[in-house]
């Protein structure tokens, strides 16, 4: 009997854990936009980077998806409104990616505030 109730709680909780992971957009017509989407999205790519271009993002993508995701929307809104002249070498994604990084480029600053403490023991060492 304790079995069943085991089993019965194991199922259970696999269902809570399918359903909290599960694509909260379990739409199909979203889920197809979203796949024309990236399609196009791969087209353009594929047009305007060369190889070893596209080689080198794909590795930024593994690294770092949000900075690679930047450059493709970049690269994008360059190939719209016709800002490139022919595909881009791999040297020139990495000049683009230096662009980007220095303008996601977040600034650490580190401020030390030192606090002045009364010691009595000063005093008592002349």
């Amino acid at each position: 009997m304790a079995d069943k109730e085991l089993e019965a709680l194991r199922e259970q909780r696999l269902a809570e854990l399918q359903s909290k992971h599960a694509d909260p957009s379990g739409d199909p017509s979203q889920q197809e936009a979203k796949q024309r989407e990236a399609e196009i999205r791969n087209t353009i790519l594929a047009q305007v980077l060369d190889q070893a271009a596209r080689a080198r993002l794909s590795n930024l993508a593994l690294v770092k998806p949000d900075k690679a995701k930047a450059v493709e929307n970049y690269l994008i809104q360059m190939a719209r409104f016709g800002q490139l002249g022919g595909k881009v070498s791999e040297q020139g994604l990495i000049e683009i990616l230096e662009k980007v990084s220095q303008q996601t480029e977040k600034k650490t600053t580190v401020k030390f505030n030192r606090r002045k403490v009364l010691d009595s023991d000063e005093e008592d060492d002349y």
